[in-house]
């Protein structure tokens, strides 16, 4: 675990969030832990949160989909033709 104090975090932001792809960054506030900063997977991985459908549609790439979910119930097979 990465350990910066709140004045290195403060002065390079970047650096903390680049290191919190790798691992949590332990910050500290006169020498007491204070706050732990680490990626949304691995928050997502500690907490068993998945990803809601509004960060979903947000996503740049499509989500990669798992066949077994994207199997048609017949809802959309009995669609009339378009005039």
């Amino acid at each position: 675990m990465k350990l910066l104090t709140a004045r290195e975090f403060n002065r390079d932001v970047s650096q903390a969030k680049r290191a919190a792809q790798a691992e949590p960054v332990l910050i500290t506030d006169r020498g007491q832990p204070t706050h732990v900063l680490m990626s949304i997977a691995e928050y997502r991985r500690l907490t068993g949160e998945g990803e809601s459908i509004l960060e979903l549609l947000a996503m740049p790439e499509p989500a990669p989909l798992d066949a077994a979910d994207a199997a048609s119930d017949g809802a959309w097979d009995h669609r009339e033709p378009l005039l």
